[in-house]
């Protein structure tokens, strides 16, 4: 697929602004995030090749739609142009889950005949603003949510049983409301007009729970080589005291527990504190606890308290950590850990504040997880200077 003919030509790709490499060659791409990499980070550790995807299609399994009016009266549905608030109109996304595509379609073609109105930032009227769709990559559980200005939908259910009818697939259908003037795609309230109002997903033998909120990777195909990777890399024997922190809905830690003696998650979102204990008990893990606060506060708590971690894992928002966190998860004295970063520019920063602290880096692994976008994960192992000076592989 090196050659431009190729492959397929998304067309909106300098409007929507979301995939800076639409029309360079796969390889092309993987080379230009491979050499990035060795740019930002070989100072600390030569970086691993990448690991690329087979088909890289189609494999966002969470797809967001704006809606928005013409005045013509042309109902609109895709994503912002970069910079603005002006609806570009995405009849077919190249990197989005096909199916969750044809969902939305149908959604805005029902609109039409059921009378409802597009919501207008500018006169705050109207009552549907975005269609949120997400699909379980290994079940194919298949969830909509229409978020709304108002609770009050007009002929509700006539509406979900015509899209029902077009899609049997859909195994939840959820109104999220939210009627405050933000930018914020989903409010505080979700009701379950059809199904549990969750789908289920299948990770690394793991079964997880995904609710209209919840953070999940969207690229599960290459989630899971992410995720291998993380527990290869903290060369795990069943006898350590395993932290997460940032950690979600568990993920990490659970995938990581059948070969820690604990782990211990912590979590500031109240909601996905509250997923991963769930995601825990459905899964039958017992070896491991969830705490919901902030992940440098409660592991100063716990040094204070005279206790120690043997790794922690942090998987950090983009912005990356912070230097009270690393000073606070170094005074629980982890021997390992384990960053799995989504911005190369920040964990450069933050290695170097590791290394202030005693850690060193024994290996790096860049994962594609967006391909077409200039966006990389990568996964690095750390141990601390003068302890445990094994560089883990990818078993």
């Amino acid at each position: 697929m090196d050659k431009k003919q190729d492959f397929p030509v998304c067309g909106i790709e300098k409007k929507c602004g979301g995939c800076s490499l639409q029309g360079v060659a796969y390889g092309e791409q993987l080379r230009k995030k491979q050499d990035r990499i060795g740019s930002l980070l070989s100072s600390f550790c030569a970086p691993e090749p990448i690991l690329g995807m087979e088909d890289p299609y189609y494999y966002r399994n969470k797809v967001h739609h704006v809606f928005a009016r013409t005045r013509s009266g042309e109902i609109l549905s895709g994503c912002y142009e970069a910079d603005s608030h002006r609806v570009v109109n995405v009849e077919r996304c190249l990197i989005e889950d096909r199916k969750c595509q044809e969902v939305i379609a149908t959604v805005r073609k029902l609109l039409k005949s059921f009378r409802i109105r597009i919501y207008d930032e500018d006169s705050g009227q109207g009552l549907l603003r975005h269609v949120l769709m997400r699909r379980g990559f290994s079940t194919g559980e298949l969830m909509a949510v229409l978020v709304l200005s108002s609770p009050i939908f007009p002929g509700k259910n006539n509406f979900i049983k015509a899209l029902r009818t077009e899609h049997p697939e859909l195994t939840t259908i959820v109104f999220n409301i939210n009627d405050r003037d933000t930018s914020m795609v989903l409010g505080e309230r979700n009701i379950t007009v059809y199904g549990p109002g969750f789908i289920r997903d299948r990770l690394l033998g793991l079964t997880f729970r995904i609710s209209p909120s919840s953070f999940y990777q969207v690229n599960p195909v290459q989630t899971e080589k992410l995720y291998r990777t993380a527990v290869a890399f903290a060369g795990l024997t069943r006898k350590e005291r395993v932290i997460d922190a940032y950690c979600g809905t568990g993920t990490i830690g659970l995938c990581a527990a059948a070969g820690a003696k604990e782990v211990i998650g912590i979590e500031l979102n109240r909601g996905a504190a509250a997923d991963a204990r769930r995601n825990a008990k459905e899964n039958g893990i017992q070896n491991a606890s969830f705490l919901c606060g902030d992940a440098g506060q409660e592991m100063l708590r716990m040094a204070q308290a005279g206790e120690k971690a043997d790794l922690v894992f942090l998987d950090p928002p983009r912005s990356g950590s912070t230097e009270t966190f690393f000073k606070s998860m170094a005074a629980l004295g982890p021997s390992r850990v384990v960053y799995i970063s989504c911005n190369p520019d920040t964990l450069k920063r933050d290695l170097y504040v590791l290394k202030k602290y005693g850690y060193k880096v024994n290996k790096l692994q860049p994962v594609d997880l967006f391909p077409f976008t200039d966006h990389v994960e990568c996964v690095v192992s750390m141990s601390r200077i003068g302890r445990n000076e094994v560089c883990y592989g990818v078993g």
